[in-house]
Parts: structure tokens; C-alpha cells; sequence
């Protein structure tokens, strides 16, 4: 119909609203209609739904036309003669049937939202952002039945005011956003900047908190881009959001090639690291996969998990304790791993501060076992989580870690290769901070840290493993690599941010201070003062180059802390670790300790009260 109206107003342009020779007009325009349908038809032109046209559907209505004209000039003029048809006529259609074509789908577009707009169901908000994810934001907003409909977008570029994005228009800035929802009543806002760093998220969650509406964002790039999330996923602003860590980018070709149809054995499987490390491992494709854990639960929960993303690899699941040596050999027997990723580890250091010989038997004794036994196995690669409490050590677990450090960097060369990869907290790992203030601020209970000044190091567990996962590939037999942490984050900052994503002030939430527990630091450390830092391939992994331990010694040290543990109490355990790791440090007769650490040294001093 819209082609014959075109030929038909055509027509009437060229003979001043006239129709004479209609025998050529009729016989012309059967041919042009059946020219046009199928040039339409070439460039998927004939199916779809108009009001979601877009801008490569008028550059194919283009394409279609442009090609549609040349073929019925060629045809109607050379092969049915009709060179009496007007040649003015072959342009004006083709302008107005582009017209008609793309005007139908725009007028369909622009009915269609406009109705979705009058929706009284739909909830209004503001988008903060004015750029290329707030116009992808927008657009997803005016599909109908989303369920939004934006009032206006607020941008820091002050240029962009008053400009319309898609019908929307930029009202302001971001410091205005209070002012602004006052004016243009909304009852949500979305956050439309995927590249935000943390400071930037900080302020703009800000702006939110006093403009008092709820908040969402839109996932970050690095999700965007793995494919985990798309931009219409709107979310809740997470903590890691507002710590702006960079994405990691690691070299997935060599990951791939050292994973790929190889059999790996994760310990710890069911815990923080290990799951993640598992299903990571996944993504590069082993040949097998065997996680193990002491932890039924853990695991069976993970085997929910992995069931559904296997990848065509053959994943196992076993119930062991890494200190069962004849349970662990029957595995290795069983399996032959080329590689293990060895993460079991007892980690919470108040709760091993009072159980010192089961940190030391499963951290230190496992890992001496586990190692050689692997070694007896034929297994190629062997690599550590180590952890920022292993340097200049105030606690039994970091002593543990450190010792395990030592273990690996002092054994002699041969054909397994040993690493050690070490780096700080993970955020929401098992029993770690975050989880416990996010519980108590659930309970509407005060949220306790034990001191104002405390810090540590922070970072995503997906970040922490892909980390691990380049390291293993670029570390060299008895390396610690270290992770970049980046700057230390203070927890009561943590709480504060938390107080804040949960909509609450701070007026509405205690934070209470507890004081330090056994074993605690104010402030962690990634390296030893004598260690050499050296840069690696990876510009977030570093590799330290220390003295090394003499490895007939150290074994005598270790087989000494052996003995020690069938003497009652946990002194003996404690001097025997101290030999083997002089920096380690345990205030004795000391039920609360506060440490201050300046320049390197660590002083303690006692706090009234009992344990």
C-alpha cells in the first residue's frame, strides 16, 4: 500500500496533480510493487515489530530502496520498454517510499511509548549518568512492560544540561540530585555509570542517601563484558562497587593452556577460595576436576552448583582430610593430578589463637604431608593460598602460613614445581567481616569492630582467584607471589558504607568498639622488610626474593614442631614456631592486646578486662 500511494503521489508531483498515461502507471506499478517486496524481503525488512525500529533498520529500508529503484529502472525501461515512464518519477518514489517505510516504523515506535509512558503503573526515576550506558539504560526503559519510565538524567558534565536523551532530559548535575527529585518527583534512582570508580560510586551513593529514594545500578563492565550480566540487569549497589577496584585482565590464552584437558585436584573446595577457584577452573576446561573437602556439606552444596556447568569436564567430589596422609594417597593413587591447587587451610585467627596445635597439624603438618605425597605421585604443579597475616606474624594461623611459605621456597628442585601466592581478605568470604556487619545490621543489632584505626587489605574473591590462576602460570619452582592489594580500607569504613547501601543513617546504627582480639594487628603488611620486590609479566602480581631457609634444617625444625605437639599446652608449639619464624611475635600473659604498629615495630600494650 505504501509503495502504490508513492508512485501514486509521484504521479501527481511530475503532471501537476494530474493522472494521464494510467496504462503505464497500472502495468508500472504491479512491477515495482513485486520489485519492492522482495528487495524488502533481502533485507529482512518484511517481519518484525515496527516499534522496535531502530537505527540500522532505516539504513537497511536505505539499502532496500536504493537497490529496489535500480532494478525496476532497469527492468521497466530496458526489458518492458516503457521509456515513455517519466524519469523523475524513479527518484521521487524512491524518496517518498523511504519516507513512508521508515516514518511507519517510527510513528509504530513512537505510538507504542508514548502509550508505555501515560502507564500509571510505571515506576518513575532518575538516572544518573548521561552517556552511552544511561542511552542503552533509557532504552531499555521504554520496552514495553518494563516497569520504569525516566523522568531525567543527571550527568557532572555541565555541558550536557538540557540536552534530551531519547526523549529524556539531562536536568542537572550529580550534586543537584536532591534539588532535582524534588522538582521531577521520582521514586527510585539508577545509576547508569558501569566505569564508575569507587570514589565516584561513594559520592554518588551520597547524593543518593540524601535525596532519600532507593538506589540500583547497572552491572559493572568487567560483568558486561564476560557476558555474566547485561545492561538492563539492574542491582543493588554492593560494597565491591564502592571499593573501585579495577577489573583484572590476565592472560586467558595461557591460563587455558596450562588448564586444558589436565587433571587438577582443588583442596578446600567447599570454602571461599576454593569454590571460586573451581569455578574458574572450569571455564579453561580440564580434563578432570576433583574437589575436596573435610566439609560433607560444603561440598554437597558445591556439587549443586558445578552439576549445572561442567563444561564436558569429569568432576568429582571427596569427602578427605588433607592430614589423612593414606586417605590423601589413595586419591592421588586414584587420580594422578598434574596439578593442585591446595587452599584447605584453618584461617579465623582468634578461633586458632585457641587452638594452636589444630592450626599447626592441619596448616603446617597437611601441607608436608600433601606436598610429598604429591610429589610421590608425579604431579607437576603445586600451588599454595598463603595469606598478608604470614609477614611479621602476630598470630599462630599468619605463623602457619608463613612456615607453609618457607615449605615450599626452601624444598629442592626437582620435577613438581611449588608456589606460593599471597594476598589479603576477600570480600564475604566465610566468616570474614563483611558477612558478620551485613548479619548484625539484618538484626538491627550494633555493629562491633574492635577498634577505630584497624585496616586491612581487600579484594573481590573472583579478582583474588583470577589472580591465583595467572600466577600459577607465570610463577617459577619456590616463588611467593604476592597479589596487588591495593590501598588498606578501614573497617569502620566498611561498616559505614554498609550502614549506608542498606538506606540507614548513621544516626540509625551503633557502631560499637570492641577492642582488639588475640592475635590481631592494626594494620596487615604484604612484605618483609628484607624481601626484594620484583615485577612479573603481570602488572598486578609481584614476586619476592628473600633469604631462604636451609632445607635439611628446616626439616629438623619441622619434625621437632612435630613432637611438640604430643606435649600438653600450646607454649611449646609456640617456641618451636617461633624458631622456625623468628618475626612471629605472642604476647604471653596478655588477654586483650591493642598493637600499634609505627615504622615496622610492633608494641603492645594490655587492655583491662578478661578474654
Amino acid at each position: 500500500m505504501l509503495v502504490t500511494v508513492s508512485l501514486v503521489m509521484s504521479w501527481l508531483l511530475r503532471f501537476d496533480f494530474s493522472l494521464p498515461y494510467r496504462r503505464i502507471l497500472l502495468t508500472s506499478c504491479l512491477l515495482l510493487v513485486g520489485v519492492r517486496l522482495t528487495t524488502l524481503r533481502l533485507f529482512n525488512l518484511n517481519h518484525g515489530w515496527w516499534h522496535f525500529a531502530s537505527v540500522s533498520d532505516a539504513t537497511n529500508i536505505l539499502k532496500a530502496v536504493t537497490a529496489g529503484s535500480v532494478a525496476f529502472f532497469a527492468v521497466n525501461r530496458y526489458l518492458f520498454g516503457a521509456v515513455a515512464f517519466p524519469r523523475s518519477v524513479y527518484f521521487l518514489e524512491a524518496v517518498l517510499t523511504a519516507c513512508f517505510l521508515a516514518g511507519a516504523r517510527l510513528g509504530s515506535r513512537v505510538l507504542v511509548e508514548s502509550v508505555r509512558r501515560d502507564s500509571s503503573r510505571s515506576k518513575r526515576v532518575m538516572v544518573v549518568g548521561a552517556g552511552f550506558a544511561a542511552q542503552m539504560v533509557i532504552r531499555e526503559l521504554a520496552r514495553p512492560n518494563s516497569g520504569y519510565a525516566a523522568v531525567g538524567c543527571v550527568d557532572d558534565d555541565r555541558s550536557k544540561i538540557g540536552v534530551h536523551i531519547l526523549g529524556v532530559p539531562v536536568l542537572g548535575t550529580i550534586e543537584e540530585l536532591e534539588i532535582l527529585v524534588e522538582d521531577n518527583p521520582a521514586e527510585e534512582i539508577l545509576i547508569a555509570i558501569p566505569s564508575a570508580s569507587g570514589s565516584q560510586m561513594r559520592r554518588i551513593t551520597d547524593a543518593c542517601q540524601k535525596a532519600k529514594l532507593p538506589f540500583k545500578t547497572v552491572p559493572t563492565l568487567s560483568d558486561i563484558i564476560r557476558g555474566e550480566a547485561s545492561i538492563n540487569q539492574f542491582r543493588e549497589v554492593r560494597l565491591e562497587d564502592l571499593l573501585g577496584r579495577e577489573s583484572v585482565q590476565i592472560d586467558l590464552e595461557a591460563v587455558r593452556n596450562q588448564i586444558a584437558a589436565r587433571t587438577i585436584i582443588v583442596t578446600g573446595a567447599a570454602g571461599s577460595i576454593g569454590s571460586e577457584l573451581c569455578r574458574q577452573i572450569l571455564d579453561y576446561r580440564p580434563a578432570r576436576l576433583i574437589c575436596l573437602d573435610q566439609s560433607e556439606t560444603g561440598l554437597f552444596l558445591l556439587r549443586l552448583e558445578l552439576d549445572t556447568r561442567q563444561n564436558d569436564a569429569q568432576v568429582a567430589f571427596r569427602v578427605a582430610d588433607v592430614t589423612d596422609g593414606e586417605r590423601v594417597r589413595s586419591l592421588l593413587s586414584e587420580f594422578s593430578p598434574e596439578i593442585i591447587f591446595h587452599a584447605a587451610a584453618y584461617k579465623h585467627v582468634p578461633l586458632m589463637e585457641s587452638n594452636v596445635q589444630e592450626a599447626v597439624k592441619n596448616n603446617v603438618l597437611g601441607l608436608l604431608s600433601l606436598v610429598g605425597l604429591a610429589d610421590e605421585s608425579g604431579c607437576k604443579n603445586f600451588v599454595m593460598i598463603s595469606s598478608d597475616k604470614a609477614v611479621n606474624p602476630s598470630n599462630i594461623m599468619g605463623a602457619t602460613k608463613r612456615t607453609c611459605e618457607l615449605i615450599l621456597s626452601s624444598r629442592p628442585q626437582n620435577e613438581m614445581r611449588c608456589v606460593s601466592v599471597r594476598f589479603g581478605n576477600v570480600l564475604g568470604s566465610s566468616g570474614s567481616v563483611v558477612p558478620v556487619l551485613t548479619q548484625q545490621l539484618h538484626n538491627h543489632v550494633p555493629l562491633t569492630v574492635t577498634h577505630p584505626d584497624i585496616k586491612r587489605f581487600f579484594m573481590t574473591t573472583r579478582e583474588a582467584v583470577a589472580l591465583v590462576l595467572q600466577a600459577f602460570v607465570i610463577g617459577k619452582h619456590g616463588d611467593i607471589l604476592v597479589l596487588d592489594m591495593g590501598e588498606q580500607v578501614r573497617i569502620v569504613d566498611l561498616a559505614r558504607a554498609l550502614i549506608r547501601l542498606s538506606g540507614k543513617s548513621e544516626r540509625d546504627v551503633e557502631i560499637r568498639f570492641t577492642g582488639l582480639r588475640e592475635g590481631e594487628k592494626l594494620s596487615e603488611e604484604l612484605f618483609y622488610e628484607r624481601e626484594e620486590v620484583i615485577p612479573t609479566s603481570c602488572e598486578k602480581i609481584k614476586r619476592t626474593k628473600g633469604p631462604l631457609k636451609d632445607w635439611p634444617e628446616l626439616c629438623r625444625q619441622l619434625e621437632e614442631l612435630r613432637a611438640s605437639m604430643c606435649v600438653d599446652g600450646a607454649a611449646p608449639v609456640r617456641a618451636k614456631m617461633k624458631e622456625i619464624v623468628p618475626e612471629y611475635f605472642f604476647p604471653t600473659g596478655i588477654s586483650k592486646q591493642t598493637c600499634d604498629e609505627s615504622l615496622g615495630e610492633r608494641t603492645f600494650r594490655a587492655v583491662a578486662g578478661d578474654d
